[in-house]
């Protein structure tokens, strides 16, 4: 390898003899110090380098020196020092200006530094390609003393690539106020691989409005590419972008040359490290190594100012009032303050003379839990007293105990547990400015060094106390804050009402926009820890460094603040007393209970109620749970045990839901921006059993683990009965992982369960989601949300209709209006659709019918199917079948044979009994009427047939003839001469009778 490096050296070497040559030949001029410049080149695989000459312009001069070796690649200066390149020695830097020895820093803005680059993504196609819904304008906006990001949901990355000869770091300084945007650090190596980070290094964490913070990372030896990457998650209005400044990296080989102090700051010896601002009222170019003073009468400048501004005229903007605290007397002095520092002229034309200061007014009382004994100051009353401000400390009476916190509605002074402070968006502080100031019946916003500034008003709570008589109750609220305020706006103000827990990580809990009109707003604290709660007032936030709209202002009335651990007392609540005799002592009450006033003792609430927290003591502290749910152990809430039972005339419906789970969860979606942005909203559902639904964000609170999250620990947990999170995928967003932000609470109390439209005032809406089938009702949970926002001033509420759909699972699916994609059409009631097989009552026996099966061998048998189409499921079960004995076909038919065959040989026997019967007769009779025809030709006879009225039925149904005997033909014989023959013919009737003529 050492002969390699040696061919390139004389390989070089000849060259610049050629070039030599040439250029002699031409007549030019031999090269001077300023017309070329020292470089080394790259390393070889020894460690070693070489020193060359670098023409400042090629072919200009001749007689260039030749490449001599050069120092180690690991080589570097001292802080203050840089490695001057002719004699290769480190050298003291001059003084305005400052060096890091293996580091650099950036920390003007003026325009993009070299070597910075801002790439915007476009996060979906945009098909029509109107350049305002596209990402192209979206970039890092260099301020002068600080870089701003975009403030659209498009992506944009700042890009520096930086070569480490050894391992080294790097840090900035950045404000990250507002998570509607996302904001990661990552670094890449020469192979696009990103290096491994944990959460906490890659995700920037939230800072207070106005306060910068230091974020740094190691870096390894070689290359490094340096990503500040920001992006949208669901835009609002007023987006705060994010701020950097102060970009600083160690571990470079080397520093061939000094950097200048920016305008604005100096460094006044040599050998400096670093540049320091300068004073106010001073002003320093380019390089400065001094500062150089304005002109004190007309002029002045801030700390760091590069140019002497001229001071207008004073103003009644230029000037505030405050109150002295009060004396023995009771009185306080009003005093007026130029506002500091002093940029106005008093006493020219035009300005407004400050007003005598010196007014006596009379103090205002002492706010509640104060006292004043006659001295000049309100003191706090001692421990076990009370005080409403207006009277001596005094003891609570028997069976009573203090209400511990804070109520603050007198402001003659700033209380002791508050803080106020300015900060300015380009600077640390605001100079010599306070943030707030006291207005007797109020706390206003001050006046700030500019509009941008934000104005901070911050009290720190160190935790919270519960009255004895709860203690032990194990419910969600801890303690509240509630504050009254008004804005008066002309320009684009914010007002925000953040929160700190356990000093981790500050969140917006509320802001609003423009002039509000007096209000109060309260925020419940669900977890008992240390908290500190800010006000955060900015007039603008466009870049700005005059006082324009200084009569914009804020104003808040009252801050109450309930169960603080080191709070006074302004009241007595009443407790319950020890069982022991004339015990006087509070103890605590068991989960559940409340103070019978009458007793003082605890008492359990009924059956299905729920105990309400802050409620006076008293039975009507329980309140009764709505339709269909029931109360928890505690009375702490309404859940529904996932039963519910529906009657109708002479038909009960019996719903066992508990197969629908616990916890439901629908993305819907997806849903885009205007630029493109894809998210989803993910809504999750505890629909019974008492299972609450967990929501958490992942943007800013990475480092807690999947397990935390699924219990709802952590600063942007929501744990409640309907929560919902903005996700945003990770493809085409280039995030390694689903972002998930801005989780809400939508209800946290379950007022009942009902087939009917309305409940509480809340309305289900049927018509969103037409039915097909009307056999079973739907069912509908109602929520409600106790905890108000600026769009829902009664709280947010929701609806979950249960629909029964036998051709889904049990788990179902959850689904929401089409004319409300988002859930609600309003903004502030929620409707959801939840379909699913486990949605249908319970089976009974009207649900099945019954099938008789064929005789076969003797056998028959019965079958139970299910009604179609099936609308219940569980319950009952199908019978099972039936085998009964039973007569088969074939005995029957021989049995009709058979007497079929006797019906027709009966008939067959009669007819021809009958018929036979009726030709004796019919022969009997012919005799008989030809006998009668005979004797008939007699005179004297009147018939010779049957006699007139005689019924022929009542004849002999024989006709007997008889031979005359002997006698009888002798008589014959012996009447020939009286001319008379008989003939005797014998008729036999039924009756026994005989008609004889002889």
């Amino acid at each position: 390898m050492r002969s390699s490096a040696w061919f390139v050296a004389n390989y070089a070497l000849l060259i610049l003899c050629a070039l030599r040559l040439i250029d002699g030949t031409r007549g030019h001029r031999l090269c001077g110090e300023t017309d070329y410049y020292y470089e080394y080149t790259e390393c070889d695989s020894t460690g070693s380098r070489w020193r060359v000459p670098i023409p400042q312009s090629p072919g200009a001069c001749t007689g260039l020196p030749e490449p001599v070796r050069g120092t180690e690649c690991t080589f570097s200066c001292e802080a203050g020092e840089f490695l001057e390149m002719s004699a290769q020695e480190c050298t003291p830097c001059a003084a305005g200006s400052y060096s890091l020895g293996s580091g650099i820093r950036f920390d003007q803005w003026d325009s993009m530094p070299a070597g910075f680059s801002s790439l915007a993504t476009s996060l979906e196609y945009n098909a029509h390609r109107d350049e305002r819904l596209t990402c192209n304008s979206s970039t890092w906006v260099p301020q002068g003393s600080y870089l701003e990001s975009n403030r659209d949901e498009c992506t944009v990355s700042l890009i520096y690539a930086v070569h480490l000869k050894k391992q080294g770091s790097v840090s900035f300084e950045y404000q990250y106020a507002d998570n509607n945007l996302l904001f990661e650090f990552f670094i890449q190596n020469d192979q696009c691989q990103e290096m491994d980070q944990s959460a906490d290094a890659k995700w920037l964490k939230l800072t207070n409005h106005g306060e910068w913070a230091t974020h740094t990372v190691n870096l390894k030896s070689g290359t490094n590419i340096l990503y500040w990457r920001t992006g949208g998650v669901m835009m609002a209005k007023g987006v705060k972008p994010v701020l950097l400044k102060n970009v600083q990296i160690e571990g470079v080989a080397y520093t061939s040359e000094c950097f200048p102090c920016k305008p604005g700051s100096l460094s006044r010896v040599p050998g400096s490290t670093a540049c320091e601002p300068c004073p106010r009222d001073t002003y320093a170019g380019h390089g400065a190594s001094s500062c150089t003073p304005c002109n004190a009468t007309t002029q002045y400048a801030a700390e760091g100012s590069a140019y002497c501004k001229y001071r207008p005229p004073c103003s009644k903007k230029d000037y505030f009032q405050f109150h002295t605290a009060c004396d023995n007397e009771g009185k306080t002095h009003v005093i007026y303050k130029w506002i500091e520092p002093k940029i106005c002229l008093d006493g020219v034309t035009g300005a407004e003379p400050l007003p005598p200061s010196g007014e006596k007014e009379p103090c205002p009382p002492c706010n509640p839990g104060f006292y004043n004994n006659d001295t000049a100051i309100c003191s706090p009353c001692p421990p076990g007293t009370f005080s409403d401000g207006m009277k001596p400390c005094d003891r609570c009476p028997a069976g009573t105990e203090p209400t511990l916190g804070y109520e603050y509605k007198w402001w003659n002074i700033l209380p002791a547990n508050m803080k106020t402070s300015c900060f300015n968006v380009g600077n640390s502080k605001c100079d010599g400015m306070n943030g707030w100031e006291v207005a007797r019946d109020h706390i206003q916003s001050g006046a700030g060094s500019s509009d941008n500034d934000y104005l901070i008003l911050n009290i720190h709570i160190p935790g919270f106390k519960l009255p004895t008589s709860m203690s032990s109750h194990s419910g969600t609220e801890f303690g509240r804050i509630t504050f009254e305020f008004e804005i008066v706006c002309v320009a684009d103000c914010e007002f925000y009402f953040m929160m700190d827990v356990n000093r981790k990580s500050t969140t917006v809990v509320e802001s609003w926009e423009g002039t509000k009109t007096r209000q109060t707003y309260t925020h419940v604290m669900t977890q008992n820890a240390s908290v500190s709660y800010t006000w955060a007032f900015q007039r603008t936030n466009q870049p700005s460094d005059v006082r324009r709209y200084v009569n914009d202002v804020v104003r808040i009335y009252s801050v109450s603040v309930s169960n603080a651990v080191d709070g006074v007392a302004s009241r007595c609540r009443a407790c319950a007393l020890s069982t022991r005799p004339s015990s006087s002592t509070c103890v605590p009450c068991p989960p559940g209970h409340y103070i019978n006033a009458r007793t003082s003792r605890c008492t359990e609430c009924p059956r299905n109620t729920h105990l309400v927290p802050h409620a006076t003591p008293g039975p009507d502290a329980c309140k009764p749970c709505g339709p269909a749910s029931r109360s928890d152990k505690d009375h702490s809430l309404c859940y529904s045990d996932c039963h519910f039972t529906h009657t109708e005339g002479n038909v009960t419906l019996t719903y066992d839901l508990s197969l629908l789970g616990s916890v439901g969860s629908l993305m819907n979606g997806p849903s885009f921006t205007s630029k493109g942005t894809k998210y989803f909203h993910l809504f999750k559902i505890g629909l019974c059993g008492g299972k609450m639904a967990v929501c958490t964000d992942n943007v800013t609170d990475l480092s807690i683990a999947d397990s935390q999250r699924e219990k709802g620990e952590g600063i942007s947990a929501v744990k409640t009965f309907i929560c919902q999170s903005t996700i945003i995928p990770a493809t085409g967003r280039g995030f390694h992982t689903a972002l998930a932000s801005q989780s809400i609470n939508l209800a946290d109390t379950l007022l009942g369960v009902t087939v009917a439209s309305t409940l509480d005032g809340i309305r289900a809406r049927p018509e969103l989601y037409p039915q097909t089938t009307k056999k079973v009702p739907d069912v509908n949970f109602y929520y409600r949300s106790l905890e108000p926002t600026s769009s829902c001033e009664s709280g947010r509420s929701a609806v979950v209709t249960l629909r029964c759909n036998a051709e889904k699972s049990t788990k179902g699916e959850l689904a929401v209006p089409s004319q409300c994609p988002a859930g609600t059409c309003d903004g502030c009631t929620f409707h959801f659709l939840w379909e699913s097989s486990a949605a249908c009552p319970t089976c009974t026996e009207r649900d099945y019918h019954q099938i008789e099966g064929a005789c076969k061998g003797g056998h028959q048998d019965l079958l139970y199917v299910w009604t179609e189409p099936k609308l219940c499921v569980g319950g009952l079960s199908l019978p099972e079948k039936k085998t009964l004995p039973c007569e088969g076909v074939e005995f029957w038919v021989r049995l009709g044979a058979g007497l079929g065959a006797f019906t027709a040989v009966l008939l067959v026997s009669l007819t021809c009994y009958f018929w036979k019967k009726n030709k004796r007769l019919e022969y009997k009779y012919s005799r008989l009427v030809i006998s009668a025809n005979k004797e008939c030709e007699m005179p004297g006879a009147d018939s010779c047939a049957v006699m007139e009225g005689e019924n022929e039925g009542d004849m002999e149904d024989e006709i007997v003839y008889t031979k005359p005997s002997l006698l009888g033909k002798l008589k014959a014989i012996a009447s020939k001469g009286n001319g008379e023959h008989y003939e005797h013919v014998q008729l036999n009737s039924s009756h026994s009778k005989a008609l004889v003529w002889s």
